[in-house]
């Protein structure tokens, strides 16, 4: 008599979409009710006319649609490119070397594109990111066999791109149609959680696009979501370029030097600011890394893609959390001290304790709900301290140490591709340390090292906590800087007109 061996694949309930649905929702209803009672001279709703120029509310709509387009489209090719990769049978080794030339490229070219936003224009660089897209999708629908080395390097230079040039483009927007710093902060602080809103929820259309246009027929439907992102990037661009205005002020290279020398490299706070941004960059490429073997791990199964939308919509839930914290007596810095404190020992607990895929999946959902308050309070931070010219390349070159982590730890996985840019690495690090003044050559040591050792999955984890308890130290010393400068919570503008 044969024995019947039953497999269980963990699901999440219903349940759970339902509820964050409905927090969200009444977090959202209720916030104007509380405003009007609690606040009703201080603070100008987030749901209310703004009393200033009827082009920024248009502005706004006109900005969010397009993030969200773009949003769409980094989503589509997360989503579809790992089913890509597993559809060719791409081997793990290749598709590690695959991740290690994305990274390669956000790190050292990457972290100079927001220099370069800075000085021939924002809204350029949110095109030239459309248009990264739109060769992706191209070269994909006309190989035959797609080269994923392409793909990764426009891809990754197109997140890069990501990361910093809508933010800033809106920035920059905002204050020119707005010249009251109580109002424009108020109008920003919305712009700021509505984009880590809409980005979530354009990262699950994205897994619905992709589900829906691959369909049951593999066959047929492996090259349709590169024609549905060919199509989005083609509407990116034509909107763009309808309402592209090419007479933005810019600096010289020579100004924007000296500039960023003395109000970026010359500031701790700002210091401080980035190593928070470089820590949670960190933590977030980690998690997303080893989450699915985490969960899956001594054989256990799980439906990700169902899994997937839940961490997103925890995200959408916390960013509904922040114009609530906002309106309360709460500096910005201890919102951000308490969560980063969670943020870490939720990963420290991941790390150091076996658990069942429901308590993880709990876990992670946390975690993201961190996130979605976060993002928003970093960017509300960076208005306050970073001048909007040089805002750019402050947030690309942040992002530069948590990229190197990054390739670190990857090179655990494949430690014969070290010795390729070890030699870069050495050039770029001595040319940074004469510029900064500041000696970075450890870490090339610690990539060196990397050959003679392996790092184990809960050891990742484990870095990626303490970095979040280092951005945590560093909200609080940023705290107290502000108490030493007697820096009050309002938008700085270094260069005036």
């Amino acid at each position: 008599m044969g024995i019947v061996i039953e497999t269980f694949i963990w699901e999440p309930s219903s349940s759970v979409f339902i509820f964050i649905f409905f927090s969200s929702f009444l977090l959202l209803s209720l916030f104007p009710f509380y405003l009007s009672k609690h606040a009703p001279t201080t603070k100008s709703s987030a749901f209310s006319d703004h009393p200033f120029s009827s082009s920024s509310p248009r502005f706004q709509l006109y900005f969010l649609l397009l993030y969200s387009l773009a949003s769409v489209l980094e989503g589509l090719w997360l989503v579809y490119g790992e089913f890509e990769l597993v559809y060719y049978g791409i081997s793990k080794e290749d598709t590690v070397t695959f991740m290690l030339i994305g990274f390669g490229a956000a790190l050292f070219v990457g972290s100079l594109l927001g220099l370069v936003s800075d000085l021939i224009g924002r809204k350029k660089t949110c095109l030239v990111f459309f248009i990264l897209h739109l060769i992706v999708g191209i070269w994909k629908m006309v190989a035959p066999s797609p080269s994923f080395w392409v793909a990764n390097l426009c891809l990754s230079l197109a997140t890069s791109i990501f990361y910093f040039s809508f933010e800033t483009w809106a920035v920059v927007e905002h204050d020119k149609v707005d010249s009251k710093p109580g109002h424009r902060q108020d109008i920003l602080n919305e712009t700021f959680w509505l984009m880590t809103f809409f980005e979530s929820a354009s990262l699950i259309g994205s897994q619905v696009i992709g589900n829906w246009m691959v369909g049951g027929n593999l066959e047929k439907g492996i090259g349709s979501p590169s024609i549905a992102a060919t199509l989005l990037a083609i509407l990116g661009i034509a909107c763009m370029s309808r309402h592209y205005d090419g007479t933005t002020k810019i600096m010289t290279f020579k100004d924007y030097r000296m500039s960023f020398s003395v109000y970026i490299l010359g500031d701790r706070r700002i210091w401080l600011l980035a190593c928070a941004q470089a820590c949670l960059h960190f933590s977030i490429a980690v998690f997303w890394i080893l989450w699915a073997p985490t969960l899956v791990a001594d054989g256990r199964e799980a439906f990700l893609g169902l899994i997937y939308p839940c961490l997103l919509g925890a995200r959408m839930l916390g960013s509904t959390v922040f114009p609530w914290l906002i309106n309360a007596s709460l500096r910005t810095e201890d919102c951000l001290t308490c969560a980063f404190v969670v943020q870490a020992l939720l990963l420290s607990i991941i790390a150091y304790d076996y658990e069942e895929i429901g308590v993880l999946v709990t876990q992670f959902s946390l975690y993201h709900a961190c996130i979605g308050l976060i993002l928003p309070l970093l960017a509300r931070l960076r208005t306050m301290y970073v001048p909007n010219e040089l805002r750019g390349g402050m947030i690309s070159l942040s992002l530069a140490p948590a990229n190197a982590a990054v390739l670190f730890v990857l090179m655990q996985v494949c430690p014969w591709l070290i010795y390729a840019p070890i030699n870069i690495c050495m050039h770029v690090c001595s040319f940074f340390s004469s510029c900064m003044k500041q000696d970075i050559s450890l870490l090339f040591f610690m990539l060196q090292r990397g050959y003679y050792r392996t790092i184990e999955n809960s050891t990742m984890i484990a870095f990626a906590a303490v970095g979040l308890f280092m951005a945590a130290g560093c909200m609080y010393v940023l705290k107290r800087e502000a108490f030493k400068g007697d820096m009050k919570e309002e938008p700085i503008s270094t260069f005036k007109d």
